[in-house]
């Protein structure tokens, strides 16, 4: 049976986000454990900065963002400056410890991107970070709809993103109405977001930033989509184990977890520094573990 789950309001580098994983009842879809969508917006005051989130620390995941319609620009503290503009993914992947920034190119007055955290299998969360940039993916014309592979497998197209875990992720643009036909994994677990328009499955209809998880089991399954309609799908192999998540950490114990958060408040070289930023780093709540 299909369940919903609403998203709930939050806040990335002053714009207001959408957040859909993790939520109450459902902490998980295969190792995607973190799901942000942000926009669209339009920044109508000149005076806006647009998105800016300053430095802050990233342990036991691959960051993965997913740019709709605007630009931003990317900086940890391997070295990496990188924008991302519409139609490219940026992964960064956390492994022991990493540092970084992101924020809107000046001028750009638009943002839609979708922003998620992948959990590292227990046997990889501490490899060393790494950041890797994909400006082409597998795109192509199905069903009347427009597809882009973001990761993993699709029938029998493959994306190059770099995988710890059996995922996959897909964004499926329907500019008229359409009833499309997926071709899924049994073993996999999913969930459908809308990301603009609304979308049928089951017999129930979900609206935009309404997530429909799927569960594992099926081959296939028919969604009807109401015109401009963009969805995103992921889904994965359950890892066996829920992850820890607390602030911008993901670790398999809490302790791990109070050892990162005490790293970065003495600002330890396990995270590094971005001196290219002006300002200050961000600073997260205490864990309630902490003794």
């Amino acid at each position: 049976m299909t369940q919903r789950f609403q998203a709930r309001t939050g806040e990335v580098g002053g714009i207001p986000v959408a957040r859909n994983l993790p939520t109450r009842g459902l902490r998980q879809i295969g190792a995607w454990c973190f799901m942000d969508h942000i926009g669209p917006i339009t920044f109508d005051d000149e005076a806006s900065q647009g998105l800016r989130v300053a430095p802050h620390p990233h342990i036991g995941l691959q960051t993965f963002t997913w740019m709709i319609q605007g630009e931003l620009l990317h900086r940890d503290s391997l070295g990496t400056a990188q924008p991302i503009r519409p139609g490219e993914v940026n992964l960064m992947t956390a492994g022991r410890g990493v540092s970084h920034t992101e924020e809107s190119l000046f001028g750009d007055r638009t943002l839609h991107a979708a922003q998620l955290w992948i959990a590292l299998p227990e046997g990889d969360r501490n490899v060393p970070p790494r950041f890797d940039h994909y400006p082409s993916l597998p795109c192509w014309q199905n069903q009347g709809a427009t597809w882009t592979l973001l990761t993993g497998q699709y029938e029998s197209r493959q994306a190059d993103t770099l995988q710890y875990s059996a995922l996959v992720g897909l964004d499926i643009d329907c500019q008229m109405s359409l009833t499309i036909e997926l071709v899924l994994e049994p073993d996999f677990e999913y969930g459908i977001l809308p990301l603009t328009g609304a979308c049928e499955i089951n017999g129930e209809r979900f609206e935009t930033d309404e997530l429909a998880y799927i569960g594992n089991g099926l081959e296939k399954l028919t969604v009807a989509c109401d015109p401009e309609t963009r969805m995103l799908l992921i889904g994965g192999q359950p890892l066996g184990k829920d992850v820890v998540i607390w602030w911008n950490y993901v670790g398999y114990c809490k302790e791990e977890i109070v050892e990162a958060e005490q790293d970065w408040e003495n600002q330890s070289l396990r995270f590094g520094d971005i001196p290219e930023w002006q300002g200050d780093r961000l600073q997260g709540p205490p864990s309630p573990w902490r003794r």
